[in-house]
């Protein structure tokens, strides 16, 4: 019968041979997979501060200056409503 089966390329279902690739089968998924083929790094993103009156001070001055406006620019209203607009985003401008 086995040299049949190995002839024909055929399983035995003899209860020992089943029993024994039953064995071997359960032997083989009784090992924990791993997760390292699907689990990639994430790369942090880019950190939005929160408005802070100083930081905005900052980068109204470095503005000021990289631009060449003259100082009473942060005082006009358009500007201010265009910085109370921007502050009131929660995810950033």
């Amino acid at each position: 019968y086995w040299k049949w089966c190995k002839t024909n390329n055929f399983k035995s279902m003899l209860p020992t041979d089943v029993k024994a690739r039953n064995a071997a089968t359960a032997v083989a998924n009784a090992k924990q997979s791993s997760l390292d083929d699907h689990v990639r790094v994430i790369e942090p993103g880019e950190r939005v501060l929160l408005y802070t009156d100083k930081l905005f001070r900052e980068a109204a001055i470095e503005w000021l200056i990289s631009t060449n406006q003259p100082i009473q620019a942060v005082d006009h209203p358009s500007f201010k409503k265009m910085i109370d607009i921007a502050s009131r985003a929660t995810n950033g401008v």
